[in-house]
C-alpha cells in the first residue's frame, strides 16, 4: 500500500518550478546527498551513492514502482520530518527548505529520472509535461498530498514499519 498522505503542514508544499530539470539544482542536490555541501548530512552513507542502499532498511531509490507512490510533499515531509520507527532522521534542522528540495531532485534522478510530479494529476510524469496550476509548479486544490498507485507494486507493512 502507498504511504500515507503528507500531513496538512506538507500537503501543499511543492517542488520549487523548475528544479526538476535544472541541472544545477541537481548537481547542488547530488552535492548535499554525498555529503560535500555539509559534513553533517551524508544521505549516500545509507542510500548508496548511486541509490543502492548501503544499510539495511535504506529506501533503494531505484525502483521505479515503490519511488512512484511518493508524491513530491510526502518525499519532503519524510526529508524533513525523518520516518518514525526507521533509522530515517529528519534533516530539517541540518537542511534548509531549499537545499531539502534540492536534494529531493536529486534522488529522484536514481529511480525517476526525466520524471517529474505533476501536482494536478497526482502522478508522475516526463519533464515539462506537467500540468501546473500556478506560478510556482503547485496547482491550488489539486491532489498533492495523495501519493499515485500505478498497479506496478506496493509497500508492505504501515508507514512505520516499512524501511526507508
Amino acid at each position: 500500500m502507498p504511504p500515507p498522505p503528507a500531513p496538512p503542514e506538507y500537503a501543499d508544499q511543492h517542488m520549487p518550478a523548475g528544479y526538476w530539470s535544472d541541472p544545477d539544482i541537481i548537481e547542488q542536490g547530488r552535492q548535499i546527498f554525498i555529503g560535500a555541501e555539509n559534513i553533517d548530512v551524508n544521505c549516500a552513507s545509507c542510500h548508496g551513492k548511486d541509490g543502492k542502499p548501503k544499510k539495511a532498511g535504506a529506501r533503494d531509490f531505484r525502483r521505479t514502482d515503490q519511488m512512484k507512490l511518493y508524491s513530491d510533499s510526502v518525499w519532503f515531509w519524510r526529508v524533513s520530518e525523518g520516518v518514525k520507527g526507521t533509522k530515517m532522521k529528519p534533516w530539517k534542522s541540518k537542511l534548509s527548505e531549499d537545499d531539502r528540495w534540492k536534494v529531493i531532485a536529486y534522488e529522484r534522478t536514481f529511480g525517476l529520472k526525466g520524471m517529474e510530479y505533476d501536482v494536478v494529476k497526482a502522478a508522475w510524469v516526463p519533464v515539462g509535461t506537467a500540468g501546473s496550476g500556478s506560478e510556482d509548479g503547485a496547482a491550488e486544490g489539486g491532489p498533492a498530498d495523495k501519493a499515485p498507485v500505478d498497479g506496478a507494486g506496493s509497500e508492505k507493512g504501515s508507514p512505520e514499519e516499512t524501511p526507508q
